[in-house]
């Protein structure tokens, strides 16, 4: 499971998902400690780095340019757009000429002349799958980025936008306790030959075998809204998780590595881009996808954690409106 293809490149099948650096999860890092933290991810073989443009607006890329992007051949880059974050309001706009401009913006904060697989980081309804994919497609004529990808997107309409112009990759939240693509997408992107880019992949955390008590989350911390993180719904949750952390011991393994070669064992184009503040964290969820971890303990995993046994729903309704991808 250590190597798979994503956007025509063989990668680690673990990427590193770049948001926690700067924003979302509590108070960030320094921007010493990032930087280093990517090196080090570089330095021990890590290929596959996913940043956005929204993640501390733009803070995200702007770090990643300055840790590793004078080492620019030695990995996949991927970044997105689309998201539109004003103070506490957030808006999604996939219009062409704002595709471009966000494209160019990243293209400078990265400090770069190209991506390779730059995504639509939402689904954008008031604007026509033909005209977004179109912007993509010149884009990718132009050289400023080597193929295109979409996250939280429908099977629906990543077929409508892949008969458009072919996809590399659909981003999307999979994990244990998040399984929204087994309603379709995973499917769809096996018969289309798209690579599926889980995030979140260790449940926001959850099931990274540390965070006991969702009331200590801080008060920047965007778990803290979400309906799983709630008391009502963590008091039933953290029983589920503690259970599968004494699996992950019996396996002589960690939770964290339990989750991710869970997520990997569930098809051979799937990739996980787990995020991290930390270098330990890193390596941990790094080696996850070398490891043999028997099928029946996988199967125990599935069983005891799913969107049949866990409580809550994954996002507050405001942030569930936007997502498009089929929902339980």
């Amino acid at each position: 499971m250590t190597q798979r293809i994503l956007a025509g490149r063989q990668v680690h099948s673990v990427g590193l998902g770049c948001m926690n650096v700067a924003w979302a999860y509590g108070s960030a890092p320094s921007r010493e400690d990032a930087v280093a933290l990517f090196r080090h991810a570089l330095d021990a073989g890590c290929d596959h780095f996913d940043t956005a443009n929204i993640y501390g607006a733009g803070v995200s890329e702007e770090i990643l340019g300055e840790a590793i992007i004078e080492r620019r051949g030695e990995f996949l880059l991927a970044t997105k757009t689309g998201i539109i974050v004003e103070g506490p309001n957030r808006g999604i706009d996939c219009r062409p000429e704002s595709i471009t401009a966000s494209l160019d913006g990243s293209l400078k904060r990265l400090g770069t002349d190209h991506v390779d697989l730059f995504y639509m980081h939402r689904f954008d309804p008031k604007v026509p799958i033909a005209d977004s994919v179109g912007a993509m497609a010149r884009a990718i004529e132009a050289g400023k980025i080597s193929s295109y990808g979409v996250s939280e997107w429908s099977s629906a309409h990543i077929r409508e936008a892949h008969a458009v112009h072919p996809m590399a990759a659909v981003q999307t939240e999979y994990s244990l306790w998040t399984r929204n693509v087994e309603l379709g997408v995973l499917e769809t992107t096996r018969e289309l030959g798209i690579a599926l880019v889980a995030f979140s992949p260790l449940a926001r955390g959850a099931l990274g075998g540390e965070l006991h008590d969702a009331a200590s989350l801080t008060e920047k911390d965007i778990r803290r809204s979400m309906p799983r993180f709630q008391p009502e719904n963590w008091n039933c949750n953290i029983e589920l998780i503690t259970r599968f952390n004494a699996l992950a011991v019996e396996a002589q393994t960690t939770p964290a590595q339990l989750a991710l070669a869970w997520a990997l064992s569930r098809a051979e184009h799937i990739h996980a881009i787990p995020g991290t503040r930390t270098i330990p964290h890193f390596d941990q969820n790094h080696t996850a996808a070398g490891l043999t971890i028997a099928a029946s303990v996988l199967e125990e995993a599935g069983a005891l954690i799913s969107e049949q046994t866990i409580s809550g729903r994954r996002y507050p309704d405001a942030i569930q409106a936007s997502i498009d991808t089929e929902d339980y």
